[in-house]
């Protein structure tokens, strides 16, 4: 004020020797500064309430600028989401009439280029063509022909990974409220949930990355979730990281260097600091996120942004051996549904197949029976044509051969040997000579032995009297062989005098009935 007046004071001399109205007459040099110096101090106020004023509405102008720039980026993502879908409804359209396919860029003409097919992932594109280099690609994870149309993705030729792009992988500004999951974010994929379905059961693995830089913004804060994800079936899930979702942890938790060592995420510190938590999702059974939920941003010092990244896909579930169901045959590429044979237990089995479903999908596969598969036939008939066998505890040679393919019955030695692990069936019958006797019974029993072993099958030829007599003889057994058993008939009892007779009238037969295929398979 002092310099003010220091300012004014020549002025005011010149006003009080100046001629004057009356009014400006009566007051004095003193009374006129004073006048002047309030009059100055209104105009300052006045400038200041504007000056306020300006500065309000340039900020306005800015915020509104800001979000406008957030709302063209997100019609941008959604503009080349709808742009995609459009392509992919022309694939569809001429795909299904046998058309040509459009092409928008040269990484699709190189991919259709001399062959015909979409592959059903990158890194199947990427087998079939070594020389393609990263870029979008068509490709068909639940079969062509079949299911839902192509999609359009990103593939990294190198790891041969699949991305299936989303609306949300820019950063988003949660805004500011205070509830638990007051901001919701739906997340679009450039892919139906069926081919996304379809890719996760192709592929080795599956994961998605998110970050979230907050500012006084916790996930958790006293035991209360303000922030959570939606797995593909719209579950809650509240890990961030990893594929325990029974631990709500970001990465910091999984190394142990969180800022705060006592919480699992760097945000749960609700520090009023710049803090950032990222992870990687690997539950691929769950994935891809479908929605994203944030709250607790409701000071003007709070502040959270997420960054989403694409779904990502890579190698291959790896079919060991034969298919064993219709999900294998899926895996390396059927997609003509009917009747099928699969490599069952022990057994071929046949089974129905329906590839217009999904592995997961209710009457994907129904069971329809047995196959009667055998590498090689094996059954024998064997006769005895020279008489009066009676030796005690060694196997019954035969010497007349009706049948024996497969070479597996032995005549000489009288043992059937077993080429293959599985089923057998196995008969016999015979006349049992008894020799006269005054002394009561006459007997002669015989059983079957395996690998030296009785196995408590057994006939006899048993009477009574004192003339010679002929009995009938026969048993039949179900036995559950290895490879390599050996089977064979033996006179256990025998009294003296009796014996087998001979002249074709004592057979022995047998056969195989299932062959046990998971003991014989061959892999070429």
């Amino acid at each position: 004020m002092k310099r003010l007046f220091a300012t004014l004071a020549p002025i005011c001399l010149l006003i009080c020797t100046w001629p004057t109205s009356s009014i400006a007459a009566s007051l004095t040099c003193e009374e006129q500064l004073q006048q002047l110096g309030a009059n100055y101090a209104t105009l300052k106020d006045i400038v200041e309430t504007k000056n306020a004023l300006l500065e309000a509405k340039v900020a306005e102008l800015l915020t509104k600028m800001s979000l406008l720039e957030t709302q063209m980026e997100q019609k941008d993502g959604e503009y080349t989401i709808l742009e995609e879908r459009i392509v992919n409804l022309e694939r569809t359209q001429h795909g299904r009439t046998g058309g040509n396919l459009p092409v928008n860029n040269g990484a699709v003409a190189r991919q259709l280029s001399g062959r015909s097919g979409i592959p059903r992932t990158c890194l199947e594109a990427h087998l079939i063509d070594p020389s393609l280099s990263s870029g979008k690609y068509w490709i068909d994870p639940d079969g062509q022909g079949v299911g839902d149309a192509p999609i359009y993705v990103y593939c990294d030729m190198t790891s041969g990974t699949t991305s299936i792009l989303h609306d949300s992988e820019g950063p988003r500004d949660v805004g500011h409220c205070a509830e638990p999951g007051c901001y919701s974010r739906a997340v679009n994929y450039n892919a139906s949930s069926r081919q996304m379905a379809a890719l996760v059961e192709l592929s080795a693995e599956c994961h998605q990355s998110i970050q979230y830089d907050c500012n006084f913004a916790p996930f958790e804060f006293d035991d209360v979730s303000y922030a959570w994800w939606n797995n593909k079936d719209g579950n809650s899930e509240y890990f961030w990281a990893g594929s325990d979702a029974s631990v709500h942890t970001c990465q910091c938790g999984i190394d142990g260097n969180c800022v705060d060592a006592s919480l699992k995420c760097n945000c749960d510190s609700a520090a009023p600091i710049p803090l950032t938590d990222t992870g990687v999702i690997t539950s691929k059974d769950i994935l891809p996120i479908s929605r994203l939920n944030f709250g607790r941003t409701q000071l003007q010092s709070s502040s959270g942004v997420h960054t989403l990244g694409p779904f990502e896909c890579s190698g291959q579930t790896a079919i060991a051996g034969m298919p064993s169901s219709c999900e294998d045959l899926w895996r390396v590429g059927h997609s003509l549904s009917g009747l099928y044979s699969v490599i069952g237990n022990a057994m071929v089995e046949s089974v129905y197949c329906d590839f217009t479903k999904l592995p997961n999908d209710a009457g994907f596969q129904n069971w329809i029976g047995f196959v009667d598969v055998k590498s090689s036939p094996i059954y024998f008939c064997v006769e005895r044509s020279t008489p009066e066998y009676n030796q005690l505890g060694t196997p019954i040679p035969f010497d007349v051969i009706k049948l024996n393919i497969g070479g597996a019955m032995n005549i000489q030695s009288g043992k059937f040997t077993a080429p293959r692990t599985g089923k057998y069936f196995f008969t016999f019958t015979g006349l049992a000579k008894l020799p006269e006797s005054s002394d009561g019974r006459r007997r002669l029993q015989i059983e079957i032995f395996k690998n030296g072993n009785s196995l408590d099958t057994r006939c006899y030829g048993d009477a009574n009297g004192s003339t010679i007599e002929t009995e009938t003889m026969a048993m039949q057994s179900t036995l559950l062989l290895q490879a390599g058993d050996q089977i064979w008939l033996q006179i256990v009892d025998i009294s003296s005098g009796a014996h087998v007779d001979g002249y074709l009238y004592t057979h022995f037969s047998g056969w195989l009935l299932e062959e046990d295929i998971s003991q014989s398979l061959v892999v070429i």
